[in-house]
């Protein structure tokens, strides 16, 4: 066994124990972090089969975008992980089916794959050779389709998350950006003129401070 075949059982056992920690963890920040540590291992496995424009994409995409969004949303809703947990036997044998529905699904794509008679004919490899520029004639060649339908859905999917933020409601403040645009210094800051010096408004007496006083002149 090499040294490639040696790192690709490391990162592949650790992806598969990082896996399972994701989906078996209590707390949800920790399975978030089993998550991106799954992530790191996918990459590093794209890296070995020399996909480096797969590997960055998976770690600046994945990694650095959308779980570190998780993140923060997890930690800044506080869930209650105990209401989470009521009910769980409950959906346990929907959840289980419908798990190993998918993977069914899936082994039965994956197990496609090695029934190949013949190997498929591999990309020119070299010096050279730009598997980032092979990968953009891939799919702009002959998935073309598919890679525009998935920009119309991830556009739809950004249309659809604006509505959803900029509707009214009542239990919120709105501010409209073209009005704090258009603000000028004078509508912020009213000038109030005010004379240099101000004389020292006269202090109330007390009356029981007066009477006091005029007692011990009356004694005296």
């Amino acid at each position: 066994m090499d040294v490639k075949t040696g790192l690709f059982y490391l990162f592949a056992a650790v992806l598969l124990f990082a896996a399972f920690r994701v989906i078996t963890s209590r707390n949800p920040v920790y399975a978030a972090l089993y998550l991106v540590l799954a992530f790191f291992q996918a990459s590093a496995i794209w890296l070995l089969l020399r996909a480096e424009f797969l590997a960055i994409s998976l770690v600046l995409v994945y990694v650095g975008a959308v779980m570190v969004l998780f993140l923060f949303v997890v930690m800044m809703l506080d869930i209650n992980v105990d209401a989470l947990r009521q009910g769980f036997w409950k959906h346990f044998p929907l959840a289980a089916g419908v798990g190993a529905l998918i993977a069914l699904e899936m082994a039965a794509v994956l197990m496609g794959g090695f029934r190949l008679a013949e190997p498929r004919q591999q990309l020119a490899s070299g010096p050279d050779t730009s598997n980032t520029l092979e990968l953009g004639k891939l799919l702009y060649s002959e998935y073309l389709y598919p890679l525009e339908i998935a920009a119309v859905i991830l556009l739809v999917a950004i249309i659809a998350a604006i509505a959803l933020t900029l509707r009214t409601r009542k239990d919120s403040k709105y501010v409209n950006p073209a009005d704090q645009v258009r603000v000028k210094a004078r509508d912020r800051v009213r000038i109030v003129p005010m004379p240099v010096t101000r004389a020292a408004p006269p202090a109330a007496e007390d009356p029981a401070a007066t009477a006091a006083t005029a007692a011990g002149e009356t004694k005296a």
